[in-house]
């Protein structure tokens, strides 16, 4: 399997990175906080202009027609700032499920209006109060509704930026869709969840890196010392090993069989846990203050914890893992095997 990036997805990239680093830093959070606003529309709307919320739609429901490679590429970009609007479920997972089953749909249109799911693996719905239409599920058959067509009940989460809501809804007031993929909307969260988490655990350690180089303790940086350069290296480590496997799943996640859902499984729970391993790391080099409001690793750590049960828990994903183990053959040789081929 060759998973290199090429020149146009390392372009995408790069712009996503530019763009978030721009417009989501930490004086963007707290003043989003101390405004109670849920969304910056300044900071979506240079998304929206950017075409990032177009990637994954097909060419004929206008979009680019690309792949969850390069969507994952913006996705731990977004992870890396911590971005508070749902580009992810919204373009990565709702928008090509709608495109799927209603390539004409009106809010497909639209390019700056967010689309919520509710999807069966999440007992919440992500910003369903502000999307311009909600994607709900009953008895494997998807429907759309509009926020007014719904009641929208908010639910707390860790993280202050995760806006939660329960939904409740009569099918009469829904549009039915038809029979959806919901297989694929889960690999496709899954894996997104997993590309943020690279993001998350890149950025933790690079907080610590910079505290640790400014902080003197007994005349010297404390990032001279054996103890912080382990704590952060084993970090760095875990995130290093994490990377390849983020992008096998990405490149792999067409295939849609049992070897395909394993590597996505493995990428979310080593990409996630790499995020948390991080994160408190970096806390631990912040030291008491670390847990504190005033310093920035603590939203980190919050969504972190937060993303490793959406999309599927940790114990659902190790289930999927152990299926590929125990029906299809391993060793080194089954590394990069296929269901259909090997079985």
């Amino acid at each position: 399997m060759d998973f290199t990036l090429n020149d146009e997805q390392r372009m995408f990239a790069e712009t996503a990175q530019t763009l978030f680093g721009d417009t989501c830093t930490p004086d963007h959070w707290r003043k989003q906080m101390e405004s109670g606003e849920a969304r910056d529309d300044a900071r979506w709307n240079a998304i929206v202009e950017t075409g990032l919320t177009l990637l994954l739609l097909p060419e004929e429901a206008g979009g680019l027609g690309l792949t969850e490679l390069d969507f994952a590429l913006i996705a731990e970009k977004a992870g890396y700032v911590a971005l508070p609007e749902p580009l992810a479920e919204s373009a990565g997972v709702a928008a090509p499920l709608l495109a799927a089953l209603a390539p004409d749909s009106e809010v497909l249109a639209d390019p700056s209006a967010t689309i919520a799911i509710q999807h069966p693996a999440n007992p919440y719905v992500l910003d369903a109060d502000l999307a311009g239409a909600i994607i709900l599920h009953k008895d494997g058959e998807a429907y759309l509704a509009t926020p007014d067509q719904v009641t929208l009940t908010r639910e707390e989460s860790i993280d202050p930026f995760r806006r939660l809501f329960k939904v409740e809804w009569d099918v009469a007031n829904a549009t039915p869709l038809g029979k959806a993929d919901w297989d694929l909307a889960l690999d496709r969260g899954a894996l997104f969840c997993a590309a943020q988490g690279l993001g998350l655990a890149q950025r933790a350690v690079d907080l610590a890196v910079a505290y640790a180089q400014e902080r003197q303790q007994f005349g010297k940086p404390i990032g001279s010392y054996q103890a912080v350069k382990h704590h952060l290296a084993s970090a760095q480590v875990a995130i290093e090993f994490a990377r390849p496997v983020v992008l096998a799943a990405a490149a792999d996640i067409g295939k849609r069989d049992v070897q395909a859902r394993a590597r996505i499984s493995h990428a979310k729970l080593v990409a996630l846990e790499a995020a948390e391993k991080a994160a408190k790391a970096s806390i631990q080099v912040h030291g008491a203050m670390g847990y504190s409001w005033e310093v920035d690793v603590h939203l980190f750590l919050k969504r972190a914890l937060a993303l490793k049960q959406y999309w599927g828990s940790p114990a659902f994903h190790r289930g999927r893992i152990a299926n590929r183990m125990f029906t299809q053959p391993t060793g080194p040789d089954q590394t990069f095997a296929r269901e259909t081929e090997n079985a």
